[in-house]
């Protein structure tokens, strides 16, 4: 019960010795059996007060708030864990005040930290301190002049008490943290009788009741029926009289509660010895340090404060209304017994928000919301809360709640960029990084978050799109051109086979060994066609088959076009009849030369896929919004290694035909093999830059490019211009015709060849 003409005291004594039992809030200090052994709090503790008003700050992305205290030591013990959990949870203390704790005239105050908070941008104040102490803030608020801030208060600070003239609006919507108490039984019913007449023997009640119900007669000649004979304290607005009892009254029924039920203890104990006993003070404390007992309503109660648990809380919402209405609703509770996520609880439906809607209320209450109506002697009909709390609700479903920031939020697609030399929440907001998106507004999002693998972020960075499985398909247009490409490619060679087989016994097939002829058109048809392994999606077998096949193919084909090289070279030189030397230039030695070269290729290409073969991978980095399907090689180095192999045996080739160059080119293929190898050098020599610098389809595009141009110029160069002797100029494709050539030529050479040279030459 409170009256608000009345000062309220702190400390309660039972006698004037040392045995003492406060009602107060709880002290720390006041713990220390030391120094204050036969001392007992009666208020539960505090020390999870703090981690409740954070937990109410984060909840509503207040990051920006201001803090008001007393200046004490219990003001800046609070202060101090308040401000070190905001700094763990990310909010930001935009301004503190100290209220002197002398302080009390409001025409000074007016003139100092009062016009800071009220002109201040913070839209959230949080205030900690008891009534004397924050009265000042109430004495001086401006009135008419709405604030349209949101004040955080402890139960200590009676947020209701306040002035007559001066209205509440500036509090309106304001949340108090209050103790969670059980509804003592009958107190109600008792406070519905209360009247002067009763207790005429209570002089501050009938002064009390003198000045709130503005009754004309003198307080000593008090008489009920004549003041207002439907006068009760129910029908009093809460600006005077509060039927819910209040922490600090709950705080003293359980202390007399306390001491009541230790005299009793005692007085049973004595009398059970029929011993006559006056009790004294010190007696009590012996009794005290042990009791533990249930209140009549329903609260265990210890008096020991190492077993006395921490204090929950129920969150209230200040109600201003019409015609000096208000109220205190229940919109939330935080019990930091609980399990965490089920600590904290807030209804933001229930909250009252500070917002211009209240303009409109005005006129007759009842027009808007149904709470009784108040006549002129300040009579006020019964209240029905849970009719009050659905209007309310009804009334203000729409509002939003208020922000409390120092920078606005950053939007979708933008993170906080830190301002230098400001707290951690005033900053400016920045496009997110490449590949990474925020994507809801958020008053703590610091950084932004990177997308799935499988997913990139859009123009905008804010959603995460699927990616699109890429490879080198079948269906699309490059694949098709590629495809039709290598199958041209590979019956052109087919067709040159076959008139090279048809015409084998000509003098043009004949020359440089036509077995070497056949098996480099052979491989070369497998080049063309194994470039077809690398179109279409990877699968094992593919990924097996593809560099392997084409390594060993292509070394044949090299492997021919040496062996043709050195036996045009070794054919020119070993002229001397009977010489042992001859034996070089025997087709088994070509055929020895591809069967090694090209057998030491398969042995490299076995070691890799026994080792480290290549399977099929996915690449969801190198290109933003695909994800490439490729074969991963297995190993590096056995890949370039089956490389630098081929290389290696090019390099040979052209080395040895330009040394042959300037052999008589009526019959020999050294110029042509040059020419070819030159081709093939300046295809693979910019392929290993260009195949490191590119990705998915294209990396694939740049080796199948270069397996046909490779193979396209081996073919052309080599087997072209014979193609062209042997089907249109078959009247140059004789013996006379060629000995006639090598003849008028073979002056020109220091070396020349004589007919009979010539054809030993042929029959290899």
């Amino acid at each position: 019960m409170r009256f608000r003409k009345l000062t309220l005291i702190s400390e309660g004594r039972m006698h004037q010795s040392q045995r003492k039992i406060t009602f107060g809030p709880f002290d720390s200090i006041l713990s220390d059996k030391v120094q204050f052994p036969s001392l007992y709090q009666m208020a539960p503790k505090d020390s999870s007060l703090h981690k409740g008003m954070v937990r109410l700050m984060t909840h509503f992305g207040w990051t920006w708030v201001a803090l008001v205290t007393v200046d004490d030591l219990r003001g800046e013990e609070f202060l101090q864990e308040l401000t070190l959990e905001m700094a763990n949870n990310g909010v930001c203390v935009s301004f503190t005040e100290k209220i002197p704790v002398s302080e009390r005239r409001h025409t000074e105050s007016r003139l100092t930290f009062v016009p800071r908070i009220m002109t201040s941008a913070t839209r959230v104040i949080f205030i900690h301190g008891d009534t004397d102490s924050l009265m000042i803030l109430r004495y001086s608020q401006f009135p008419f002049f709405p604030s349209y801030k949101v004040w955080v208060t402890t139960s200590y600070w009676d947020i209701t008490m306040r002035p007559q003239y001066v209205d509440g609006y500036n509090f309106h919507g304001a949340l108090t943290f209050s103790h969670l108490t059980s509804e003592v039984p009958g107190f109600k019913a008792f406070l519905r009788t209360v009247n002067p007449t009763k207790y005429s023997e209570d002089i501050v009640l009938k002064e009390f009741w003198h000045s709130t119900f503005r009754c004309t007669e003198e307080p000593e000649k008090l008489k009920q029926e004549k003041c207002s004979p439907n006068a009760s304290l129910e029908t009093l607005p809460l600006l005077y009289f509060d039927m819910t009892m209040s922490d600090l009254s709950y705080t003293i029924y359980n202390g007399v509660y306390a001491v009541a039920w230790t005299l009793h203890e005692m007085f049973l104990m004595k009398s059970e010895k029929g011993e006559s006993w006056v009790p004294h003070p010190w007696q009590l404390h012996s009794f005290l340090k042990k009791i533990q007992f249930n209140s009549s309503a329903g609260d265990q109660v210890f008096m020991d404060e190492n077993r006395n648990l921490e204090a929950q809380y129920k969150i209230l919402n200040y109600v201003t209304f019409k015609m000096d209405a208000e109220a205190l609703v229940k919109v939330g509770q935080f019990n930091p017994q609980a399990q965490p996520g089920e600590d904290f609880t807030i209804n933001e439906e229930a909250i009252v928000k500070l917002l211009d809607e209240r303009k409109s209320q005005t006129g007759n209450p009842s027009d808007d919301f149904k709470l009784g109506t108040f006549s002129t002697n300040g009579d006020r009909a019964e209240m029905d809360m849970k009719v009050m709390s659905f209007h309310i609700n009804m009334k203000l479903r729409h509002f939003k709640v208020p922000c409390s920031t120092c920078s606005e939020s950053c939007g979708p697609g933008l993170r906080q960029t830190p301002l230098e030399g400001q707290p951690i929440c005033c900053f400016n907001c920045s496009l997110c990084p490449e590949g990474e998106i925020s994507n809801q507004m958020s008053k703590y999002l610091q950084r932004c978050m990177k997308c799935p693998e499988d997913e990139y972020p859009n123009k905008e960075r804010n959603q995460c799109l699927p990616k699109v499985m890429t490879f080198l398909d079948v269906s699309e247009p490059l694949g098709m051109t590629l495809i039709c490409v290598a199958l041209s490619f590979s019956l052109m060679t087919s067709l040159i086979l076959w008139v090279f087989v048809k015409f084998q016994d000509t003098p043009i097939v004949k020359a440089n060994n036509r077995a070497l002829s056949f098996t480099l058109l052979i491989s070369l048809n497998f080049c063309f066609l194994c470039s077809l392994l690398f179109i279409g999606r990877p699968t094992s077998a593919t990924c097996l088959l593809r560099q392997t096949t084409f390594g060993i193919v292509f070394t044949v084909a090299v492997s021919s076009i040496l062996a043709k090289t050195i036996m045009v070279v070794l054919a020119f030189r070993v002229t001397i009849p009977g010489s042992r030397s001859r034996i070089w230039v025997q087709s088994r030695v070509s055929n020895s030369v591809v069967i090694i070269c090209s057998g030491i290729q398969v042995i490299l290409c076995s070691i890799w896929l026994g080792t480290s073969p290549p399977f099929p991978d996915t690449d969801p980095h190198s290109e933003p919004d695909r994800i490439i399907i490729k074969c991963n090689e297995g190993s590096d180095f056995a890949f370039y290694s089956v490389l630098g192999y081929m290389g290696f045996l090019s390099l040979c080739s052209f080395v040895v035909a330009f040394l042959a160059r300037s052999l008589p080119d009526a019959f020999n293929e050294a110029k042509f093999i040059t020419f070819s190898m030159l081709v093939f050098c300046s295809v693979w020599v910019p392929f290993l830059p260009t195949y490191q610098s590119t990705k998915g389809k294209a990396m694939v595009t740049v080796e199948i490019f270069s397996i046909l141009a490779s193979s396209a110029g081996l073919l052309s160069c080599i087997f072209i211009p014979k193609f062209y002797m042997i089907l249109l100029r078959p009247n140059k494709n004789t013996q006379e015709s060629i000995k006639n050539k090598v003849s008028s030529r073979g002056r020109i050479h220091s070396g020349s060849l004589s007919a009979n040279s010539y054809q030993r030459h042929n029959q290899f």
